[in-house]
């Protein structure tokens, strides 16, 4: 058949071809053309007479937004040719660092300007040097108004948010606070009791002239009970509740009961408070709250370990937090390797952790959006790729804190290969060391918390209460500042997506993102921050102040 006919066929979806300039001048000369542009000016003129504007405008904006979102998804977005077709593949949407680690491997190893990172003078705010300086109370504590038993629910790190908010409440109304109860959780599974991870004497002690603490309630309060804990008055509070909620709702109930259960309390207390509230926080957490003795032993040890270890570099060593642990993995929703096997894995990880959560109607998981948006967990390779650009080499001494890798024998491999002195708590203790730690969790976190401490440098590759507990620990240290890491994780998807980076590129980047990280110096406290990720100037004050100038 002849091409012209093909071409002519009714199935085809070709555009009609233009209309000849004669016939166009006839159609005009018989009636007037009206334009796209003097529509919309007789629209939009009528519906300023008729002072209906204002209606338009919303519609006027939502078209542009669409107009923009689909260009900004046409040129962000890489191009795959399938059987010469071509797809669109939309930024984050695979995990393509491998890819990139192969590409710039070698310029990497071969790159001798790499100077070590860990011996270079990090800047420090002019006039930054800050002290702790929390004021203890020495006057006697006034009659008690009655016992406050609150269950710590979460991790470690969020149990000791419960643990400090409890002590502050309590204080604040008078009380006396009962040793808090940890709630066994179905993720974490670790059933130790507040003396398992905490000097529960040294507790109560440093708290002994600000607030009662006691480790049981009295048998005559718990006959009107029957001694179950579950029959006492439970307060379901709101999270982030203002301090005054207790004392106008808590305290007539305490008064009354004289004694009150609040489970859960985890983030049951607003970051903005008074400044009394705000004192018994700081000596709750920078000062009460001690590792047990197993603990704090094993973390001091493994921090000889790590100075041992790091005899080149000056006895100082890095830390970093990792998080690529199944569970993690699972809740971010990520994809990396796209296998069948990790498929299966996260869908199990996910009915076992949050049954249905993920499952419900109308619930569209987005790996490639979570990528972009800096959600999903840095891999050990990226972490590796990172920490090479801003500057450490192999010589670099790295203490790695972290569960248990997901897929660790695969996913290691390449970061071991670019930092060989890399140590872990498993690498460092034997098993018969870490056997009374090694099936609870927060055990473990707690060793791992300590060794990362004493670093030199702490890296973070995720939000979380662990690393913004150790970022306030380490600033209360170390005079208000500590070397710290904190990547930009919405940038670094795009340069770990880039497969037309080169290596000279990339090492600009990361140390340009390690410059602006939290090096750069003191960082404040504003109104709706943690106090126990910024300490100053709540919990410290200038060294060059006197102390009636004390915060």
């Amino acid at each position: 058949m002849p091409a012209k006919i093909r071409l002519s066929n009714t199935n085809n979806h070709s555009p009609s071809p233009p209309v000849s300039p004669r016939l166009r001048h006839t159609r005009s000369s018989s009636k007037p053309l009206i334009t796209h542009r003097s529509f919309a000016w007789i629209l939009v003129s009528i519906l300023v007479r008729r002072q209906r504007v204002l209606l338009v405008v919303p519609l006027i904006y939502f078209c542009c937004m669409l107009l923009y979102y689909y260009n900004n998804n046409t040129n962000s977005s890489h191009h795959q040719f399938d059987g010469g077709i071509k797809r669109s593949m939309a930024i984050g949407s695979v995990y393509r660092s491998p890819e990139l680690y192969a590409k710039l491997r070698m310029d990497m190893e071969d790159d001798r300007s790499i100077a070590d990172a860990i011996s270079t003078v990090w800047k420090r705010a002019k006039g930054a040097d800050w002290k702790p300086c929390i004021n203890k109370s020495s006057i006697g504590l006034p009659e008690s108004t009655g016992y406050i038993y609150v269950e710590a629910n979460g991790g470690l790190n969020q149990q000791r948010t419960s643990i400090c908010n409890a002590v502050a409440v309590a204080g604040y109304l008078n009380a006396t606070l009962v040793i808090p109860n940890f709630h066994f959780h179905s993720i974490w599974r670790d059933p130790s009791k507040f003396s398992d991870i905490y000097d529960e004497e040294f507790f109560v002690k440093t708290l002994e002239n600000d607030v009662r603490v006691v480790n049981t309630i009295p048998g005559y309060l718990m006959e009107r009970f029957d001694h179950n804990m579950s029959n006492v008055f439970n307060f379901r509070i709101k999270a982030w509740a203002p301090i005054h909620y207790y004392k106008d709702t808590v305290l007539p109930k305490l008064l009354e009961e004289k004694i009150i259960r609040i489970s859960p309390f985890a983030n049951r207390l607003s970051f903005d408070a008074p400044p009394l509230v705000q004192r018994l926080r700081c000596l709750a957490n920078y000062e009460a709250l001690r590792f047990s003795n197993p603990i704090y032993t094993m973390g001091e040890i493994l921090v000889s370990r790590m100075k041992e270890r790091s005899v080149n570099n000056g006895g100082k060593y890095i830390s970093v937090h990792l998080r690529f642990e199944e569970d993690m993995i699972a809740f971010s929703c990520c994809v990396y390797d796209g296998g069948r096997k990790e498929l299966e894995d996260m869908i199990a990880a996910r009915e076992r952790g949050w049954k249905g959560k993920f499952t419900k109607p109308g619930r569209i998981l987005q790996p490639g959006v979570n990528r972009v948006n800096g959600k999903c967990p840095l891999t050990p390779l990226e972490v590796g790729l990172m920490l090479r650009g801003m500057g450490f080499d192999r010589s670099t001494s790295i203490y790695l804190a972290s569960g248990q890798i997901y897929n660790s024998e695969r996913y290691m491999a390449p970061l071991l290969q670019m930092f060989p002195l890399l140590q872990t708590k498993e690498m460092l203790a034997s098993n018969e060391e870490l056997a009374p730690f090694k099936n609870y969790s927060s055990r473990m976190a707690a060793i791992d918390y300590t060794v990362c401490l004493h670093s030199e440098v702490f890296g973070t590759t995720q939000g979380g209460n662990f690393p913004h507990f150790l970022l306030g620990h380490r600033r209360y240290l170390f005079n208000g500042h500590a070397k710290t890491i904190r990547p930009d994780k919405r940038k670094l998807a795009l340069y770990f997506d880039n497969p037309n980076i080169g290596w000279r590129t990339f090492k600009r980047h990361m140390l340009g993102m390690r410059a602006h990280s939290d090096s750069k110096g003191i960082e404040l406290k504003r109104p709706n921050d943690s106090i126990y990720t910024f300490p100053c100037p709540n919990c410290m004050c200038h060294t060059n102040k006197t102390e009636d100038s004390k915060t």
